[in-house]
């Protein structure tokens, strides 16, 4: 079983996750700390709760997700994982970081590219690849079937959808997108979004404006 634990961090507000399961491992999702509180928020939890990250993942890299990817691969031992269409995104972070006065030491590790057909694994449970592009060109939401939960990253929010506007964004895309790799999926299930609060499935369809 997996347990979903997030934190709000950086001048953007974006949503960090940690997914652990009951032997302590974790995966990092999308490490948004920029401040050095924020860093000691994120390790205190983890050494707290006994947690042994594993693997470190963004569901895309514009700046306010991948803050804290350099900080969290050399404090856990982690490489990164992404899709292939985003690696010109992280390399391009530091300089939209620039732009808004947020300079950061960007990752320079390994960088391990996953999607769809692959899954992300976590002792004995897996996350499905959804790829969602149009917010970013290799958005991905990685999806528990089983318990029904998706983390998404900024495709969907609650009542509302990602920036179409960004380098590389585009707007119909990111409708098709949710229309087709989102919709789908059972209303009941949970999305745990890069910004705001959770949602429903089932509510984006019956009251989200943009869609």
């Amino acid at each position: 079983m997996i347990k979903v634990d997030a934190f709000t961090l950086n001048p953007f507000q974006e949503n960090t996750y940690v997914l652990s399961n009951e032997k302590g491992e974790a995966l990092i999702i999308d490490p948004g700390c920029y401040f050095s509180a924020e860093q000691d928020t994120i390790k205190s939890f983890i050494d707290e709760s006994g947690l042994r990250p594993v693997q470190l993942l963004n569901t895309h890299c514009h700046l306010d997700h991948v803050f804290g990817n350099k900080w969290a691969a050399a404090t856990w031992n982690l490489e990164l994982y992404i899709h292939p269409e985003e690696e010109k995104m992280l390399k391009m972070a530091p300089e939209s970081g620039a732009r808004y006065g947020l300079t950061f030491d960007n990752y320079v590790g390994p960088v391990h590219f996953i999607a769809p057909g692959q899954e992300i694994v976590l002792g004995d449970d897996r996350l499905e690849i959804l790829l969602a592009p149009g917010h970013s060109p290799g958005s991905l939401c990685f999806y528990s079937r089983e318990q029904g939960f998706l983390i998404g990253g900024d495709v969907l929010f609650h009542e509302s959808i990602g920036r179409s506007d960004l380098p590389f964004g585009n707007h119909e895309q990111l409708i098709n997108s949710i229309t087709t790799q989102l919709w789908p999926l059972p209303d009941e299930t949970v999305v745990y979004p890069g910004h705001g609060p959770s949602t429903t499935i089932g509510h984006e369809k019956k009251h989200n404006p943009f869609l």
